[in-house]
Formats: structure tokens, sequence, C-alpha cells
């Protein structure tokens, strides 16, 4: 997905900016993050930095690309002492932009995916590290959501088998008849489909890659991002997905687990101590976690799958990277976690 500035849309972005006092000279846009569906970018002028998201050009699909639900949660977390950044400004679709934005805090940190920076590889910081990553996840399930004004931020009656409904509807968007092994996973959950564990906000796509640390040690947690997915419903998705995400070593790893590689450094604790830290901060029961684990593998098949025939992002060019994900989908149902 590409998307390049004009010379008048960056002019009426700087004019936006320095009319809110955000910037006082021209902004020099620079593409940042390795996301795969909102585009984000640093607006830098000197030493003064913001950040500005926004949607990929239209068309877009119905309800997706929701950059200013992102502002809406993010704003309502303000105060909450969560570490997310500050939303400074928001527009609608057709005021600056072609498209909606909002502009939030610049934070200097670091965003880690496959390796850890030097200053945080020493083995004895990454029980520090884990620990920071699975709590500030469970402080978000804590959130009283209704408190910070989000009743109707998302609908938590029936959301797992809703969920599933709305997923399934991408493998019939194919010309042939969907592959067997992703029709037999979903049988599976269908079958076994939990109500509800209870409500809470849901990031819906919490991953190492989706937060930023500070660059040096100790390592702090300073900001969750990419809140495109959120929404409230059931927690434990949040921690079926950190199944799909969080590799362990010898272990057959998905897509989401390579872009979380550095977990595989050494000092890291296991995946079963990561759910138990978890169950212990949140007091969560976790012994339905294989549906979820296994949910949440079949929903990134599904949706790796679906992105690699539209054929608009060369990440997802390999087709065997669906397959990956169904093959953990079975082990997770079969509690192997």
């Amino acid at each position: 997905m590409t998307w390049d500035w004009s010379s008048e849309t960056l002019t009426r972005a700087t004019d936006f900016l320095q009319a809110r006092g955000l910037l006082s000279g021209n902004a020099v846009p620079r593409r940042i993050g390795d996301g795969h569906s909102n585009l984000t970018y640093l607006m830098r002028c000197g030493d003064e930095a913001v950040v500005l998201r926004r949607p990929p050009p239209p068309p877009q699909p119905k309800g997706a690309h929701d950059v200013l639900r992102e502002a809406r949660i993010l704003s309502a977390l303000e105060g909450t002492g969560l570490p997310v950044p500050r939303v400074l400004a928001a527009s609608n679709a057709g005021e600056i932009l072609d498209v909606p934005f909002y502009v939030m805090q610049w934070l200097p940190g670091v965003v880690i995916t496959d390796k850890l920076p030097e200053s945080l590889a020493a083995p004895d910081l990454a029980p520090a590290m884990a620990e920071a990553f699975v709590d500030t996840l469970a402080d978000l399930h804590a959130v009283d959501w209704r408190a910070r004004s989000l009743s109707d931020f998302g609908r938590p009656e029936g959301f797992n088998a809703r969920h599933l409904d709305r997923i399934e509807v991408l493998l019939h968007t194919r010309h042939e008849a969907p592959p067997k092994d992703f029709v037999a996973l979903l049988d599976w959950l269908r079958r076994y489909c939990p109500p509800e564990s209870g409500a809470a906000i849901v990031h819906n796509d919490y991953r190492l890659g989706n937060v930023m640390w500070q660059a040096e040690a100790p390592p702090r947690l300073l900001a969750i991002l990419d809140w495109e997915l959120a929404t409230i419903g059931d927690p434990l998705l949040d921690i079926g997905y950190m199944a799909v995400c969080y590799p362990m070593p010898g272990e057959a790893l998905t897509p989401n687990q390579e872009l979380s590689a550095a977990f595989l450094a050494p000092g890291f604790p296991t995946r079963a101590q990561i759910f138990a830290r978890y169950a212990e901060r949140s007091g969560r029961n976790l012994s339905g976690l294989p549906w979820y684990a296994a949910m949440a593998a079949w929903k990134m098949a599904v949706l790796y799958d679906y992105s690699h025939r539209k054929g608009h992002d060369p990440f997802y060019a390999d087709p065997s990277q669906a397959q990956r994900f169904i093959a953990a989908g079975w082990r997770f149902a079969e509690g192997r976690l």
C-alpha cells in the first residue's frame, strides 16, 4: 500500500499543525512503523515532532481503518495510568485531507520485533521486559470501560460467536470453496465456542511490535500502539492471540511469532510462565485458553489468506503463511500451549 504527500496535502497538514501550536514551522514527514493497514508519519520541524496517523487511500471496506475510533479510545484511556500516547488533534475527512486523521504525541522510544537493541539485550533484563509486557495487558483489561464513556464501543454479549461469524465472511470472498483445513478448524471452534469469560477493552493486536520501549535499560514500556482493532469483548482473546505471537524455542513459528522473535533471546520466560503471570495479575481463569489460542490462530490464517488473495501488499505474497497459522491452531486446540 502506497501513498505520497503532495505539496498541496503537506501544506494543508502543516497549516493544521501550526494553527494548533503543534509545530512552529514546515513539517517534514517520514513514514514510520511496519504496519500493513493504517499509515503513520513522523511530522518533524527541527526539534519539534508529532505523529500523524491516517488510513490508506480510498476506497476502503466499510468500518475498516477507522482512525478516529483509535483517537477516541486513546483519549478515553488518558489518565488511567496506562502507557498510551496523548491525542493532540483530529480532523474529519474533507476538512484537511480527503481522509480523516489524528495527531498524537511523539515518544522517543524503540519498537522491537525480531531482535533486541544492544541496550536491552542483557539476559538479566529479559524477565522484567516480559513482565512489563504481560502486566500492561492485564492492566488494560482491568480498566473500567463504562467509567471511561466506552459503553457503546463494542458489544460484549455474544462476542465470541459473532467474532467467528465476522471472520468467516472473508472465507467466502473467494471464487472456489474455502480450503478444507480452514473449514475443519472453524467447525471445531464453533463446536466448542465458549460463553464470554467477561467484558473488557480488547486491543486485538497486542504483540511485541505494537508496543514501544524506553531505549535504555532498565526496560520500561512507554506506549501501546496501533489501536485500530480495539473493541469491548472477551479479554481472553488477547491472551489467545499472545500464544500466536509469543515464540518458543524449537517450535514451528507462525509469521507473527517470527515478528516477535526477540522473545527467543536468552532470559525470556516460557509462554506457560507468561500465561501464569497474567492469571496471577488479572485473577482470570485460563482453563479455556486452548479455544482462544486456536481461535486467534484461525483468525490470522483467514486474514493472511485474504490479504494474499488481494495481492496488494508483498508482505502477504507467500501463500504458506496462512497454513502455518492453521497448524498452530490445531496444536493449541489439542492443548499444546
